[in-house]
């Protein structure tokens, strides 16, 4: 598949997601981030989002979709500025909200409409006034020029093709001394060809992952600083989950990716 295919699917499915208000990542339901058992607070607690922070979003907007918690990365302030890539249904654009109060400012970035409207939905619901939800890709953001103090995203960069332009992006939305802060799943060992060749798992948050060492190389040339990703082995029974029987655990593992702009 070219870029434009796997985006139409990737938009596809998490259009599919959002409408039907499934719980799992973009795989199919067989092979659910979640597992068949597990629910989406349920995962997001195993991903080190706590009980007082689910309780403050409403339900539905957490689906299930993440692969870790990067509010526990982001150290964000009162008064900040926060840029969320993929923000799906809200999430972690509520959680930032709570963090960066009244006088600051949260804005999400996805390219499903069906999600927008959930997040819209969301974030009306508890009143959450700093938030605003735009429609764009992750390598064209419409967001001016050194805005944020603080980009987050959760298990999505690993869906784009081009992840070294959604970095570049990143770069230049933030603002001297900005920071990012990352969850997503990166790729310890060649996927073998079944599965890197698996559409499902390429939706899935599987295929698509990159090696450390090139998403390194992406965060330096787009100018970053201070670049420290650090894989989560914890992780493994979770990621097992996705796929079952199909050992993908020995080939992608969540991670951490942090990054300052100078």
């Amino acid at each position: 598949m070219d870029e434009a295919q796997i985006k139409e699917m990737v938009r596809a499915r998490y259009g599919g997601i959002a409408t039907a208000s499934e719980a799992g990542c973009c795989a199919p339901a067989a092979a659910s981030c979640c597992g068949p058992a597990a629910t989406a607070n349920d995962k997001a607690q195993r991903m080190g989002y706590s009980e007082t922070e689910l309780a403050a979003v409403p339900d539905g907007a957490n689906l299930g979709l993440g692969c870790g918690n990067p509010q526990a990365i982001a150290a964000m302030q009162p008064g900040e500025v926060v840029v969320d890539l993929g923000s799906g249904a809200g999430f972690d654009c509520l959680l930032a909200a709570r963090q960066v109060g009244a006088k600051g400012r949260v804005i999400g970035i996805d390219m499903t409409p069906e999600m927008l409207k959930k997040a819209r939905d969301n974030a009306a619901k508890i009143g959450a006034g700093n938030v605003e939800f735009r429609l764009g890709e992750l390598e064209h953001l419409p967001v001016a020029d050194n805005t944020a103090d603080v980009v987050i995203s959760n298990c999505v960069i690993n869906l784009v093709p081009d992840k070294a332009q959604v970095f570049r992006e990143a770069f230049r939305v933030l603002k001297p001394g900005g920071r990012l802060a990352v969850s997503d799943v990166i790729n310890i060992r060649p996927l073998p060809p079944d599965l890197a060749a698996d559409p499902a798992l390429l939706c899935g948050c599987v295929a698509g992952a990159a090696a450390a060492e090139r998403i390194e190389a992406w965060l330096s040339a787009a100018g970053f600083v201070d670049v420290r990703i650090t894989p989560k082995t914890e992780s493994r029974d979770l990621v097992a989950l996705w796929a079952p029987g199909r050992a993908i655990e020995n080939y992608v593992t969540s991670a951490t990716i942090e990054a300052r702009k100078p």
